[in-house]
């Protein structure tokens, strides 16, 4: 039976790759399914006789292209495309814009100036528990002070800022 088949798939083989080529309309992708028509014909040969071979590779290299454009459609659907296709569906940048980047650098400054503003000790109490992350009580061991002193630099601190935040969305 493989001889037959062999035989039959190579006198059809022109046919099948035109019908295969006018569903799929890509040369590789036809060669692909008259391949795998091919296996399934012989697949089928190995269970039991095939009335017509010829038939059998027509239908099958037909309903491979179909089923390949159906799938085909689907991931174009709902699959996630190339990246290169990302910056067509105009999604927008998580970077920050050059205008968002220029007021990040103005409030940064403000904050900058707001804190050299403020006392030395209040600057040092705030610098070690935000940015360092001390507790008040280690805070106020290390600079010899009370742990209220502590509180009230750090209220002062985030006073200050405040009222030079509303001063900046004022101007």
């Amino acid at each position: 039976m493989p001889a037959r088949l062999n035989a039959i798939y190579l006198d059809h083989r022109h046919s099948l790759l035109g019908r295969a080529l006018r569903i799929v309309r890509d040369p590789q992708t036809a060669e692909d399914l008259l391949q795998e028509s091919w296996l399934r014909a012989h697949n089928a040969a190995e269970k039991g006789p095939i009335d017509n071979i010829g038939a059998f590779l027509h239908r099958t290299v037909r309903n491979l292209a179909l089923d390949h454009i159906r799938r085909r459609k689907t991931q174009e659907r709902f699959e996630v495309r190339p990246a290169e296709d990302l910056d067509r569906l105009e999604i927008p940048s998580a970077d920050p814009s050059a205008e968002e980047h220029l007021l990040q650098r103005e409030r940064l400054n403000r904050f900058k100036g707001a804190l050299d503003a403020l006392p030395e000790r209040a600057r040092r109490v705030w610098i070690l528990n935000r940015v360092e992350g001390w507790s008040y009580p280690r805070i106020a061991e290390h600079l010899g002070v009370s742990q209220g002193t502590v509180f009230n630099d750090m209220k002062l601190a985030m006073g200050h800022f405040a009222d030079a935040l509303s001063r900046a969305e004022r101007n």
